[in-house]
């Protein structure tokens, strides 16, 4: 006869068991989004099993821009519990769509500021665990055969010296590149800004499609100078590379964040990998020699190597610009989006007019000419115009428009900001061509 009182307990205690396994799986897991290198991920990955080795840590290595679509898009059924990347105006995207939640970490007396920038998210949503700068790495002896000499400042990669032989990434495929754009940008202003980037690119080789290809190429021998986040400089100078790198004086100071993604199923597990990272251990993993990052902490710095940057005690790092975080996120796509219409699509046109340009100066130097003079220097004015105002990227419905990021040249854009690009395209190409002729017929002068 059958006992249903018996197989309605058998159903509830299987029904306990399964959910006790999947609670207990859920328990036993971390899921991590980063743009970080995995040299940076494997070594934080081992320490923190060391002391929980039952975390189970899973990282998914995304681009910065790539992650914050990835968490925007899953948030219906989300299975990532932390942010872990460089940029800050990543986060307050997430943020303002309500994809973070706050966190109070247990780890007590750090600074509240590093260089003139917060830590910490004001409002709690995320924790700032590293400090970054951007600035200039180059190959020793690339350099040195080559003969061409190390560079301290922006402004000195516009010299003709450098032609050829600088490599950087494009800022829609890296959060670190944009905040170093918005850096020059914020730093000389909007239009001075755009006039130097331009003139730094006439001197690229290569605008490489990850930002990790740019030390990559800069540790080979590729090219020798590269544009780049401080931690791709110092790593490969600790990992034993001929490099060096060097802050230029317009540069800034910001921390690299992580935080607590909304409805993470695992949040204890969350909250013990951040207070893990700005732990006295996590603190001193930054000083590895494949990760040379900025500690928060100003007391790690007495173990850091001979010559180590040290933003508690240099005053003279990111002190020269005012970052502002707002402002960089308000116009992100937009700015990212200009810098691939007049450079990065448009290079070898950029390229070959700055190098006419070059030819033509060299020339005048040695045979002065009034007239020819007058030529370099409208050609030089049409490279550096912008086909738009800083007001005009400060305008919410304007920067509104761009929103999708186009991976490379042939990848198709519609509406308003299709029809934007391809005014901005039409503008640099005209003038890119009419500078270009301007410069040779100086030549010729």
């Amino acid at each position: 006869m059958f006992n249903h009182k018996y197989f309605i307990t058998i159903i509830i205690s299987l029904l306990f068991v399964t959910n006790s396994l999947m609670a207990n799986a859920a328990g036993d897991k971390l899921t991590i989004v980063t743009s970080f290198p995995s040299d940076l991920t494997k070594v934080f990955k081992a320490e923190f099993n060391k002391i929980y080795p039952k975390i189970k840590l899973e990282i998914l290595k995304k681009k910065t821009t790539a992650g914050v679509k990835y968490i925007q898009e899953t948030t219906s059924n989300n299975t990532t519990d932390l942010f872990w990347a460089s940029a800050p105006d990543a986060f307050e995207v997430l943020k303002d769509d309500s994809l973070l939640q706050k966190f109070e970490s247990s780890v007590k007396g750090l600074p509240d500021k590093v260089g003139a920038f917060p830590v910490n998210d004001p409002e709690g949503y995320y924790k700032g665990f590293a400090a970054a700068g951007y600035g200039i790495m180059w190959n020793t002896r690339y350099l040195k055969a080559k003969k061409i000499p190390a560079p301290s400042e922006w402004v000195d990669l516009t010299k003709p010296v450098y032609h050829n032989h600088v490599g950087m990434s494009a800022p829609s495929r890296s959060g670190t590149t944009h905040l170093t754009v918005e850096t020059i940008l914020q730093g000389k202003g909007w239009d001075k800004g755009w006039q130097m980037l331009k003139q730094i690119s006439g001197n690229f080789k290569t605008v490489t499609e990850r930002s990790f290809g740019v030390p990559d190429g800069v540790n080979s021998g590729n090219f020798g100078v590269g544009i780049v986040i401080d931690f791709f400089g110092l790593s490969s100078k600790g990992s034993g590379f001929p490099v060096e790198f060097h802050y230029p004086t317009s540069t800034t100071l910001v921390p690299a964040n992580i935080a607590i993604v909304s409805k993470a199923p695992n949040k204890e597990n969350a909250g013990k990998f951040i207070n893990f990272l700005l732990s006295k251990k996590g603190q001193e993993l930054l000083l590895h020699p494949k990760i040379r990052r900025l500690p928060v902490n100003p007391a790690t710095y007495a173990k850091a190597p001979a010559n180590f940057p040290n933003p508690f005690k240099d005053s003279s790092i990111g002190s020269a610009v005012k970052f502002d975080l707002k402002k960089s996120k308000n116009r992100y796509n937009l700015v990212n989006s200009m810098f691939d219409v007049m450079i990065t699509y448009r290079l070898e046109d950029l390229r070959d007019a700055t190098k006419a340009i070059q030819d033509a100066e060299k020339i005048l130097a040695k045979k002065p000419n009034v007239d020819a003079s007058k030529l370099v220097a409208e050609a030089k004015s049409l490279i550096a115009k912008t086909p738009i105002s800083e007001a005009e990227s400060f305008k919410e419905e304007f920067a509104g428009i761009f929103k999708k990021k186009r991976k490379k040249k042939t990848d198709k854009v519609t509406g308003r900001q299709a029809e934007v690009e391809q005014q901005w395209d039409a503008f640099v190409v005209k003038n890119y061509k009419k500078a270009k002729e301007l410069a040779i017929q100086a030549q010729k002068m």
